[in-house]
C-alpha cells in the first residue's frame, strides 16, 4: 500500500492541526496514552488490592502474565482489522469495548474475577499496532521513524503517568470523599475507563484514515487494493523471516518494559522499603523517560538511514537492544536506592530507544502488508512479557530474575544481524528518503478537512 500526500515534516507542523496527518499524529499518541494508563492502572494500587484480596506472589504473578497475555492474539488481530478496515474505526471500537474491562475490574471480590478482568484489560494493549499503523501511513519515509517513535513514546507514558496518577486518585477518593479503601481503588479504575471510552467516540469524529481521506472511500476511487486481498497479505508476511527476528526484537524491548511496569511498584516497596505513594513515583520514572527517550530511538533510526540506509536503520537497533540488556544487568544488582534510580532510569532509556528504533525499520519490511507486519512486531512485545512473567511467579527473588532477562536481551540484540534488505529495497527506500526531504515544506502539505462519516 503505497499512499500518497504523507506528511515530510511533524515538528514543522506540529501546532497544525487543520493537517489530516497532524491531527491523526495528536489524537493516536493520546488515544494510547490512555489505552496504557488504564492498562497498567492497577498495578501501583497491587499493594491494596494483594491485601483486600489475599493474594499470594504466585496469584500476583498470574496477575502480571494475564496483563500481557491478551494482548499478544489482541494485536495479531487488529493488525489485519486495520488494513481491512482503517485505523480510525478500528481504534473507536477498540477503545470503546477496551473501556468496559477497565471499568469492570471494580466488581473483581476474588483472585479468580480479579485475573479474568486483568486478562481482559490486556486487549487494549493492541492499541499500539494502530498507533504505529495510522502514524506509518500518514508520515513520509525521512520522519517516519521520528513520528512512530514519538507517537508510541508519548502514550507508553501513560505507563509512568499512572504510577503517581492512580495512587493520588485513590488518595483522593479515600481522603476527600471519604471512601473505604476497598471503594477507592475500584473507585478509580471506573474514572480510567470512562474517559477511554469518551476518547474512543472522540477518535471517531476527528480522524481519518489516511491523508487522502478513509479506506473505503479510497478503495471505491480505486486508489487502494481491495480489502479481500488483506488475508494474502498477512500470510505472506508471515512467511517472512525477517518479521519474526523483529517479533524477538519487540520482546526483548517493549516485552521488558512492560514487565517492569507491572513490577517496579511492587519492587521499590519490597526491597527498598517505600511506601505506596513514594514506589510509584519511583516506578513512574521508567515510564516518564517515554517523554523524549523512545522518539531519540527513532529519529536516531531516521539519521541512520538517511546515512547508511536500511542496514544503517538495522544496526542502531542492535546497538540500543544490547545496550538495554547491559542496563538491565546494571540495575539489577543495585541494593542502594540512591544507585538504583539513575540505573533504572539508564536502562529505561535504552529501553525505549530499542522500541523507537525497532519501528523505524518495520515501516520498510513490507508495505502491502503494513497491519500485518506491525500485528505480529507488536506481539512479539506481549510474548516477551508473558515469558518474562514466569520468572517473577517462580522461586527466584525478583533481583536475581532481572539479571537473568538481561543477559537475555543481550542474546536478543543478535537477531537483529537477521534483518536484511535487498539492494533494490535500499535503493527505494534511499530514493523515497531523498525525495521526502526535497519536499520538506510545512505548507506543502494539503489541508483537508476530517472525514465524518
Amino acid at each position: 500500500m503505497e499512499l500518497q500526500n504523507k506528511a515530510t515534516s511533524l515538528w514543522g507542523n506540529f501546532f497544525k492541526l487543520g493537517m489530516p496527518q497532524i491531527r491523526a499524529f495528536h489524537m493516536t499518541w493520546f488515544s494510547f496514552f490512555l489505552c496504557f494508563f488504564a492498562w497498567f492502572g492497577i498495578a501501583p494500587l497491587m499493594a491494596v488490592v494483594r491485601d483486600e484480596l489475599s493474594l499470594t506472589k504466585e496469584q500476583i504473578g498470574w496477575c502480571i502474565i494475564a496483563s500481557v497475555s491478551i494482548t499478544v492474539v489482541a494485536r495479531l488481530f487488529i493488525g489485519w482489522f486495520c488494513d481491512r478496515v482503517g485505523p480510525r474505526l478500528a481504534y473507536t471500537l477498540l477503545l470503546t469495548l477496551g473501556s468496559l474491562p477497565v471499568m469492570g475490574i471494580g466488581f473483581a471480590h476474588d483472585f479468580t474475577t480479579f485475573l479474568i478482568f486483568r486478562l481482559m484489560i490486556g486487549a487494549i494493549g493492541a492499541s499500539f499496532v494502530i498507533t504505529q499503523y495510522h502514524t506509518s501511513v500518514m508520515f513520509a519515509p525521512n520522519v517516519v521513524g521520528t513520528a512512530n517513535a514519538t507517537s508510541a513514546g508519548w502514550g507508553n507514558l501513560g505507563g509512568g503517568v499512572t504510577q503517581f496518577v492512580m495512587p493520588a486518585v485513590f488518595a483522593l477518593f479515600v481522603g476527600a470523599f471519604g471512601f473505604s479503601e476497598t471503594v477507592g481503588w475500584r473507585a478509580s479504575m471506573l474514572v480510567a475507563g470512562i474517559v477511554c471510552f469518551l476518547t474512543g467516540i472522540a477518535y471517531y469524529f476527528l480522524t481519518q484514515d489516511a491523508p487522502d481521506g478513509n479506506f473505503k472511500e479510497l478503495r471505491a476511487k480505486g486508489m487502494m487494493p481491495p480489502g479481500k486481498q488483506v488475508s494474502g497479505a498477512f500470510l505472506e508476511a508471515c512467511k517472512d523471516h525477517r518479521v519474526w527476528a523483529l517479533f524477538v526484537i519487540y520482546g526483548a524491548c517493549f516485552g521488558i518494559e512492560l514487565t517492569i511496569n507491572n513490577i517496579a511498584a511492587l519492587y521499590f516497596a519490597d526491597y527498598f522499603g517505600l511506601g505506596l505513594a513514594a514506589a510509584g513515583t519511583a516506578a513512574a520514572l521508567f515510564g516518564l523517560m517515554n517523554i523524549f527517550a523512545r522518539t531519540l530511538g527513532g529519529a536516531f533510526g531516521d539519521k541512520f538511514g538517511g546515512k547508511w540506509g536500511l542496514k544503517g536503520r538495522v544496526f542502531w537497533l542492535f546497538t540500543a537492544l544490547f545496550c538495554e540488556g547491559l542496563a538491565l544487568m546494571l540495575f539489577s544488582q543495585m541494593t542502594v536506592l540512591i544507585l538504583a534510580i539513575p540505573s533504572l532510569i539508564l536502562f529505561s532509556l535504552f529501553v525505549q530507544m530499542s522500541e523507537g528504533a525497532t519501528f523505524s525499520v518495520v515501516p520498510f519490511i513490507n508495505k502491502k502488508a503494513l497491519g500485518a507486519v506491525a500485528g505480529v512486531v507488536g506481539a512479539g512485545g506481549n510474548a516477551g512479557a508473558v515469558a518474562a512473567g514466569f520468572l517473577f511467579k517462580s522461586a527466584l527473588d525478583w533481583q536475581t530474575s532481572l539479571l537473568i532477562l538481561g543477559a537475555v536481551v543481550v542474546g536478543c540484540s543478535f537477531t537483529a544481524l537477521l534483518v536484511r534488505f535487498s539492494p533494490e529495497a535500499e535503493s527505494e527506500a534511499s530514493k523515497a528518503y531523498q525525495i521526502a526531504l526535497s519536499q520538506k515544506k510545512p505548507e506543502s502539505q494539503p489541508q483537508l478537512e476530517p472525514a465524518l462519516t
